[in-house]
């Protein structure tokens, strides 16, 4: 299955598009343009774990499932550089197999690094890590426009977000690494975050493909559609600055 861009829509006139869902169509693409920027500010520490969940994960001793679990979904549902690079992907995939393959090869690459980051102490830069996965978004907004065809280059899309999703763990995974986490149940709470993580995405993507099924029967979908991944690109472009930024600016301190 070949990914679809902005240059492969075939929208119905706006003749054919119900009356009722316009207004609507609107008020969708105008919510989530504003969130998208809202959420400018908060993707600098998209990846990191607050210092009241921090303090109860470090003073954990063995293996707790639950907690775990819910500090999983809580970061998916929170972590809006996920959820952007989520909304890209899916962006102009109609069905729902489709959605399904791009998610699970996501959700493969996530699990991969999360877990095996912190099990096996992997060092990595996490302003570089993060930096990347602005990356993933700038990436997947300029594909959807069609920007990669126009300039002659064929990317292999599944593949992309694979690789991308190993990053997206592992900057989880960097974070993770910067507590004292008991070694007692380790694994177990890793899997069970990890599980948690998974859920989590899938809560939030049931959302973002409803609205997005919504705003696609509408007329100015086709031009709202290059405006929403500028905005995603713009993100994508922020919180690569501000990582970078923090990536020479570190060491200086």
């Amino acid at each position: 299955m070949q990914h679809l861009s902005f240059l492969d829509l075939d929208l119905p006139r706006r003749s054919s598009t119900p009356s009722r869902l316009r207004p609507l169509g609107r008020t969708i693409a105008a919510m989530a343009t504003l969130v998208a920027l809202a959420a400018v500010p908060m993707l600098a520490s998209a990846h990191g774990v607050d210092e009241g969940d921090a303090s109860f994960i470090q003073g954990q001793q063995g293996f707790h499932f639950w907690p775990y679990f819910y500090l999983g979904a809580k970061h998916m549902v929170t972590g809006y550089d996920h959820l952007l690079f989520l909304a890209g992907v899916i962006f102009f995939l109609y069905r729902l197999r489709d959605v399904g393959v791009y998610v699970t090869l996501f959700a493969i690459g996530h699990s991969l690094t999360l877990v095996a980051g912190v099990w096996f102490n992997i060092p990595a830069n996490a302003y570089l890590i993060d930096a990347i996965i602005g990356l993933s978004v700038v990436y997947k907004a300029f594909e959807n426009i069609g920007g990669f065809r126009a300039i002659g280059i064929n990317v292999n899309t599944r593949l992309a977000v694979w690789i991308f999703g190993l990053f997206h763990g592992f900057g989880l995974a960097t974070k993770l690494q910067e507590l004292s986490l008991s070694e007692e149940g380790l694994l177990g709470n890793l899997l069970a975050f990890n599980l948690g993580v998974e859920v989590g995405q899938i809560v939030a993507l049931v959302g973002i493909v409803t609205l997005m099924n919504l705003w696609r029967y509408t007329a100015r979908f086709q031009t709202q559609a290059v405006l929403a991944n500028g905005v995603l690109m713009a993100c994508g472009f922020m919180l690569m600055g501000y990582q970078l930024t923090g990536y020479f600016v570190e060491p200086m301190l």
